[in-house]
């Protein structure tokens, strides 16, 4: 799909510059513009530090002034963390990201800023945007890395824009255990240790077995663990046999 471009202004290093690439390219982004490098542009500092995501600076756009790099753009986020005393709506990179996937879906062309590394975006960058972004980072220590700030709204775009789940199991090429396949595995857990004399004194015996049943109905087992518990199973009662 469409993406925001990721608009660097006036950005101070260019080991920044490229750790920012590397950041939006980790999220699948790969619309850059610059504005007023301070080192200049192109920067070897800062292919050095994007890494594999060279492609990016490559095709970075180059601007003079902010209003030239929004040129195109009809909606503009602009990152800061220091109240502006502008009437603006402010939102958390979350919320941002959500919005901007709404605006691409309805074809609006979107821009995000991120200021330079000392102060950030001044006022007259900031009245250019229609919406802040502002981090909820901790009050007593707020300034944010440059790349840092474009990794979290990079992440926040890929969250809204790819379909991840909260939580999965990487299955290692097995398949989850069926019922019949634990049921098994009891009963041979169950006759070896009768065979052993675990289960006593008598009157605890029926207890034993259901506690030994659950054990084995609580636990998310795969086939593999099925067939590596039998075969722990089969090679004591051998050690056993053998031994005696």
């Amino acid at each position: 799909m469409s993406q925001p471009v990721f608009v660097l202004i006036r950005p101070q290093m260019g080991e920044n510059i490229g750790a920012a690439a590397r950041a939006m390219w980790n999220f699948g982004l790969d619309r850059m513009r610059l504005t007023a490098p301070r080192d200049g542009w192109p920067n070897q500092k800062a292919v050095a530090m994007a890494s594999g995501a060279g492609r990016l600076l490559d095709e970075a756009g180059l601007f003079d002034t902010t209003a030239a790099a929004l040129e195109d753009r009809t909606h503009v986020f602009a990152t800061t963390a220091r109240p502006r005393g502008l009437t603006k709506p402010v939102v958390t990179p979350e919320r941002a990201m959500e919005m901007a996937t709404e605006m691409i879906g309805r074809g609006e062309k979107v821009a995000v800023l991120f200021g330079p590394e000392r102060a950030g975006l001044e006022n007259d960058d900031i009245v250019r945007a229609n919406t802040i972004i502002n981090v909820p980072v901790n009050p007593d220590f707020a300034s944010l890395n440059l790349a840092q700030c474009v990794l979290l709204c990079a992440y926040e775009w890929r969250r809204q824009t790819v379909e991840t789940p909260a939580e999965r199991t990487d299955m290692a090429g097995t398949d989850w255990a069926t019922g019949v396949e634990v049921e098994k595995l009891a009963e041979h857990y169950e006759e070896r240790l009768e065979e052993a004399g675990f289960f006593f004194p008598d009157h605890k015996a029926e207890t034993m077995k259901l506690n030994l049943r659950n054990l084995w109905s609580r636990m998310p087992l795969t086939r593999a663990d099925v067939q590596t518990l039998h075969g722990v199973m089969r090679q004591m009662v051998r050690w056993k046999t053998r031994d005696s």
